[in-house]
């Protein structure tokens, strides 16, 4: 009796659907997943649908910003809208005392970086106590 010899072969495992299911897995967690972003400076934003008398007012930081771009700090006028000089004008105006509330009134027809810039300054600084001015207004114009 003649016996053959039996090649061995290796047995093999096709990997490609199993690929495939891992990389839509990956797609479809990527494609879920939602991203949020913190803030590093704390906002409050302005009610309008309410007008409340302000009782005694503290001692505070006003920074009006016009359609031009021209920037104000507690009525008087900066010499230009840098980073450098708001932020100089910043530290002249209170010192070392960062709790001080800071209202920011802007026109609103002010481009929208010097906004940015001016939050941006006011939270590089330390200033924790932000508030944004809006006008109140019974509809659009």
């Amino acid at each position: 009796m003649k016996l053959r010899s039996q090649s061995l072969e290796e047995p093999t495992i096709d990997l490609t659907s199993l690929i495939d299911v891992v990389f839509l897995l990956l797609i479809f967690f990527m494609v879920s997943t939602t991203f949020e972003r913190q803030a590093a400076l704390k906002i409050d934003l302005p009610e309008a649908s309410e007008v409340e008398a302000p009782r005694d007012l503290p001692e505070r930081l006003e920074l009006v910003i016009d359609a031009t771009g021209r920037m104000y700090l507690n009525e008087r006028q900066l010499i230009d809208s840098s980073d450098a000089t708001l932020a100089a004008a910043f530290s002249e105006a209170v010192g070392e005392n960062r709790d001080l509330p800071l209202i920011l009134r802007a026109d609103r027809e002010t481009p929208h970086h010097y906004v940015v810039t001016a939050m941006d300054v006011a939270a590089r600084l330390g200033f924790t106590n932000l508030s944004i001015a809006a006008d109140r207004s019974s509809g659009t114009d």
